[in-house]
């Protein structure tokens, strides 16, 4: 088991094309929770925070609260053929967290906690009565290339 990648979810992006769930990509009710690389994600058929495998190993301690952080500042804009969704970096201060290995962006408004993407740090961080920064790419956290 591990996490190897990252990547949006598949069932909520088919959910949200049908109709099945109405997701706006632009509130600020998403949220971002991390987990340990305990967890094996599948983007075709995993579905939401809460449900297996985002049913366990989330990382947990001192400055980190169970179903993470609010992401702020959000934005679903359109730049050259692309959509982009993105928000505000994350800082968990005088943090005590131990190997986070990946970040889960789910969409908390919604009924089923729908997963939106999966970001993969790579490896795993830790901190000790320290900030743990979560910093996204320039470009946006999620980009939709519709050209």
């Amino acid at each position: 088991m591990a996490v190897t990648q990252s990547g949006a979810f598949g069932l909520t992006l088919r959910d949200a094309g049908t109709g099945t769930i109405v997701l706006n990509y632009d509130l600020e009710t998403h949220k971002t929770a991390m987990f340990t690389n305990s967890i094996t994600p599948n983007f075709d058929t995993n579905t939401a925070y809460g449900v297996s495998p985002f049913n366990a190993n989330e990382v947990s301690g001192t400055g980190y609260t169970a179903g993470g952080k609010l992401l702020i500042t959000t934005t679903f804009a359109i730049a050259s053929s692309l959509l982009v969704f993105d928000a505000a970096n994350l800082a968990w201060t005088v943090s005590t967290i131990t190997n986070a290995r990946c970040a889960l962006i789910y969409a908390d408004a919604l009924a089923g906690n729908n997963a939106i993407c999966l970001i993969n740090f790579t490896a795993d961080f830790s901190t000790v009565a320290d900030t743990f920064n979560l910093n996204f790419s320039a470009s946006g956290i999620l980009i939709f290339d519709y050209s």
